[in-house]
């Protein structure tokens, strides 16, 4: 899909809200995704080898610092763009939106 197109493609959050992201941004996710999901794949790989358990408990510490990471991106960029706009627009009721998500991050 190329740059134009992929612009004006709306992703659905699944909240009745919805994000435009730019091609790049949407390339860095997706490839962030893309790299967490084989790290699960050769976890369970592990599992059905019969690995020993450290050896997978690092390999799932990892796939979690990687979760960690994209969640910091993609908080990153929700604050400079969804929540910046908001703000611009009088739509306070953002703020409380980003410290209720913050909360259930930090659990």
């Amino acid at each position: 899909m190329d740059e134009l197109n992929r612009t004006e493609e709306i992703m659905e959050c699944g909240c009745g809200k919805t994000k435009e992201r730019t091609e790049k941004e949407y390339r860095d996710l997706i490839n962030r995704l893309s790299r967490i999901e084989g790290q699960v794949r050769g976890v369970k790989r592990m599992v059905e080898e019969d690995v020993y358990c450290t050896d997978i408990l690092v390999q799932v510490s990892a796939v979690n610092a990687a979760l960690n990471s994209f969640n910091k991106v993609l908080l990153a960029n929700h604050i400079r763009t969804c929540v910046a706009e908001d703000i611009r627009q009088g739509k306070e009721e953002t703020i409380d939106e980003l410290v209720a998500t913050l909360q259930k991050l930090m659990k």
